[in-house]
């Protein structure tokens, strides 16, 4: 198995983190703008699924390229469940990583309860339509203060379980082996979906 595909964000963060983890199978992923963009995609699904299928079909039809494309999100239990779906804009449209972890961890102040999960769904399109989805998750706590300079979003105050370091503090090499999306790639993997690009002829 050996094809290129189109990760559909232009997530620099992401597009990285799905290179380290697919190239061990053969596949390599071209950032949707390095193939001219992507299409304006309203992600108002009300699961990870819907926002990463919606995202997978645009720009496959767009490019006529077989896409992958993912939505993820942290979920914390004694938020019910907030910020879900809405984790890259939690402060508000126009915010940033650094204004969603502050609003976070403010409403984290005084809970006890700091359980957590990132949760990631892939979506993998080619032009003829959906092939397939695949979800991920790893489960951790929240801690009261913000540690490290490494990862991206909420990564710096969350703990996975079992260990002590934030996503934050550790080296790339370990969080791609552990993180919630490279759970959902590697089930994606298991799942068969990349070998069903092969069957159908979607890939090059």
């Amino acid at each position: 198995m050996a094809f290129d595909i189109v990760a559909a964000t232009g997530n620099r963060h992401k597009i990285e983190e799905m290179r380290a983890i697919l190239a061990p199978v053969g596949i390599t992923v071209t950032g949707a703008l390095e193939i001219g963009g992507m299409p304006a995609v309203d992600e108002d699904g009300a699961t990870f699924a819907e926002n990463a299928v919606k995202k997978a079909l645009a720009v496959a039809k767009a490019s006529q390229r077989v896409v992958l494309a993912d939505d993820s999100g942290l979920e914390v239990i004694a938020l019910g469940g907030r910020p879900g779906v809405h984790s890259a804009r939690y402060a508000g449209e126009g915010g940033n990583d650094g204004r969603n972890l502050a609003k976070l961890l403010r409403e984290m102040e005084g809970v006890s309860d700091r359980r957590a999960r990132f949760v990631a769904v892939i979506a993998v399109a080619g032009p003829d339509g959906l092939l397939g989805t695949a979800e991920g998750e790893v489960r951790g706590r929240i801690i009261a203060e913000a540690r490290g300079d490494g990862g991206f979003g909420y990564d710096p105050a969350f703990v996975p379980e079992g260990f002590e370091l934030t996503f934050g503090e550790m080296p790339a090499e370990v969080k791609n082996k552990l993180s919630h999306r490279a759970n959902a790639l590697h089930a994606a993997v298991k799942a068969g979906l990349f070998q069903k690009l092969e069957q159908s002829g979607a890939a090059p």
